[in-house]
């Protein structure tokens, strides 16, 4: 197979590559986030350094379950996902998405980091009309809410422009909402933990309350006003920003319809429950330039067969407790290919050196880096 005749090249090739072209010339690749953290300018050098040669292995957990379904990728697959993926929670104490867990979510995500995986984080948003706890659909009981008090759903008009306008009630409360997920941003931030951070995720979708939205005070706008209220007003820099849609398989569904500008994102991701069609990748491809692009969440991973088209998937990230939707013999297959990283793979502890250099961790190594 192809992958397997490049694999010698590509591994002595990064090899090569070592601290001084990751991260000798940090002036070369620089994050979208102004004086970003050394810990975030290695990350997205490590990043660029692996796209189209490698395809990081990655696994999301609940909010309330810590490392669940990373423990059961590994047990299934025979190697631990490189990314660990998280979400910051909606729901009732108890619930897999509870908002109380967030304390134990950052613990977790800087056991992750120092453990040797990529941190990723997306958030299923409250909706400004609400308080935390909501549900992830709307009720249709005779005690539901007036106001849209879920995550998915949709806003009218007016309620959506208020969000957009200063000054007005939800504006405030959307603040409110963003302001209590920076104090956690701000924790891993202190502890050194860079994040792929992914807000507003399926954004050209309609079934969340932020998504679907075209034109100037639509979802785009959106995005740049949380990127302004962490950037700007919270001076977070430990993030790498990643802009997230999903297929584009409506007229109202384009990519460049829902695209915030490139000083907004460093990173173009898909998320893809279904065919790898070879023009999503292509049209990703267009509209992030010369950015990575990565797929943020998958039922299924792509095969081999459909990397061999789309080499410049720089990772992808199974949804919980969907790991085993994949027949095993073909994620072990997968996971086992030497184009693919995880953390026990040798050229995986080659290549993230220099990252975890920069965050002040020592290097992995194999004893270190075996399934959880």
């Amino acid at each position: 197979m192809k992958f397997r005749r490049i694999t010698c090249c590509i591994f002595t090739g990064l090899l090569c590559f070592g601290a001084t072209s990751l991260l000798g010339s940090e002036g070369s690749i620089k994050p979208v986030t102004p004086n970003a953290s050394r810990e975030a300018r290695a990350l997205l050098q490590f990043i660029y350094g692996i796209s189209g040669k490698y395809t990081l292995t990655g696994q999301h957990n609940y909010p309330n379950t810590k490392d669940a379904t990373t423990l059961d990728a590994a047990k299934y697959s025979g190697k631990t996902p490189a990314v660990y993926s998280q979400d910051w929670g909606f729901a009732k104490d108890g619930d897999k998405d509870a908002v109380s867990a967030r304390p134990d979510i950052v613990k977790e995500c800087i056991r992750q980091h120092k453990l040797g995986s990529i941190i990723t984080i997306c958030w299923h948003a409250v909706p400004p009309t609400a308080d935390e706890p909501v549900t992830f659909q709307p009720r249709r009981d005779a005690n539901a809410p007036k106001m849209l008090a879920s995550v998915q759903g949709r806003l009218t008009d007016e309620q959506f422009s208020d969000v957009l306008t200063p000054g007005t009630k939800l504006h405030e409360h959307w603040c409110a909402q963003v302001d209590t997920i920076a104090v956690f941003l701000k924790q891993l931030r202190d502890a050194n933990v860079p994040v792929l951070w992914r807000p507003y995720h399926e954004m050209n979708g309609d079934w969340f309350w932020w998504g679907g939205r075209r034109g100037e005070r639509g979802t785009a706008t959106l995005y740049r006003q949380m990127f302004d209220r962490l950037v700007n007003h919270h001076k977070l820099n430990n993030l790498i920003w990643i802009w997230s849609v999903d297929r584009p398989e409506r007229e109202d569904r384009q990519f460049k319809d829902y695209f915030p500008g490139s000083k907004y994102l460093d990173i173009a991701s898909l998320d893809c429950y279904g065919e790898f069609k070879q023009s999503y990748y292509e049209d990703l491809l267009e509209i992030a330039g010369s950015k990575p692009i990565v797929l943020g969440e998958v039922g299924r991973p792509p095969t081999l067969e459909i990397l061999e088209n789309q080499p410049k998937w720089a990772l992808y990230v199974i949804w919980a407790e969907m790991v085993r939707m994949t027949k095993q013999e073909q994620l072990q297959n997968l996971v086992n290919d030497p184009r693919m990283l995880s953390l026990e793979d040798a050229a995986y502890i080659e290549a993230i050196a220099p990252y975890r250099d920069a965050c002040g961790l020592p290097p992995l190594k194999a004893a270190d880096s075996k399934p959880m």
